[in-house]
Formats: C-alpha cells, sequence, structure tokens
C-alpha cells in the first residue's frame, strides 16, 4: 500500500507485478495527457513535495478502510509530460470486484478535486493558463461524502 510522486515514466507492467496477490479483484486506471483535440502539446504538473505525498497517502489509507482493500496503489508524475504520456495510476485490490471498483473510483474522484497539483496546459504558442477546478469533479466527489 504505496502512495508516490515521481517525474519519470512509469512501467504499469512492472507496478502491478504481485500486487494484490491473493485477492479476488485487481482494478487500475491510468490518466493520459489528452491533446485536446490538437490544442495541447504538454501539461506542466507542480506540487508541493512532502504535503502532497502525505495527502495521497492519506487518501489511499481512507479507501483501504472505506473498501476494505487488501491493497492500493497511487502513482502521480509531475513535470512537463507530453500529450499521450502517463500522468497517473491508481490500483486497488480486495475480495471482491464491487469494492476494488468502487474504491478505484474514489480515489480518481479525490485525486481529481482534492490532490494538491497545479496543473498548466502548455500549446504549440506556448504555456497557457493553470487548469481551475470544474463543477463536474467536484459533483463527482459530493457522491463520497456525507
Amino acid at each position: 500500500m504505496s502512495a508516490r510522486v515521481q517525474s519519470a515514466p512509469f512501467d504499469l507492467g512492472a507496478e502491478l507485478a504481485g500486487f494484490g496477490a491473493g485477492s479476488g479483484a485487481v482494478v487500475t486506471f491510468t490518466g493520459l495527457v489528452r491533446d485536446e483535440g490538437g490544442r495541447l502539446v504538454a501539461l506542466e504538473i507542480e506540487h508541493y513535495p512532502g504535503m502532497t505525498e502525505k495527502a495521497l497517502q492519506a487518501y489511499g489509507e481512507e479507501a483501504a478502510r472505506r473498501f476494505a482493500l487488501d491493497d492500493w496503489r497511487i502513482l502521480h508524475r509531475h513535470g512537463r509530460l507530453a500529450a499521450g504520456e502517463p500522468i497517473m495510476m491508481v490500483a486497488t485490490a480486495a475480495r471482491h470486484r464491487v469494492a476494488a471498483f468502487q474504491a478505484a473510483e474514489y480515489l480518481m474522484d479525490w485525486l481529481k478535486s482534492r490532490a494538491p497539483f497545479w496543473k498548466r496546459e502548455i500549446g504549440p504558442d506556448g504555456p497557457g493558463a493553470w487548469v481551475e477546478a470544474r463543477a463536474e469533479d467536484e459533483d463527482a466527489l459530493s457522491r463520497w461524502q456525507g
């Protein structure tokens, strides 16, 4: 059970080798940098080292408690990432598939809305605006609160 933030690319196969051994279900999600129809060349991602890892660890621990996970992993990259590159992954393992799927969705919703990352779009003409929070991400997160 771990959370990691790194600039280097990751090998999904290596990350999942042995993950969730003995569980009944393993669910993974890998996010890629979208090109937004050619409008986006790259994404610049910043974070506060130490604080970010601590927040991701707390999200993972809460998911483990809430969904009785056997294992979980969060890996998120930072730095300049070209369109098409993997930006992050979430993996969950549980006795039953419903718990593994729900835990993965829970983690994705929390990461999208609350993880302390700042993202700036880089287009063909250079850096653009920093990405702002979206109402639909907050709506997705609201289903897990309360």
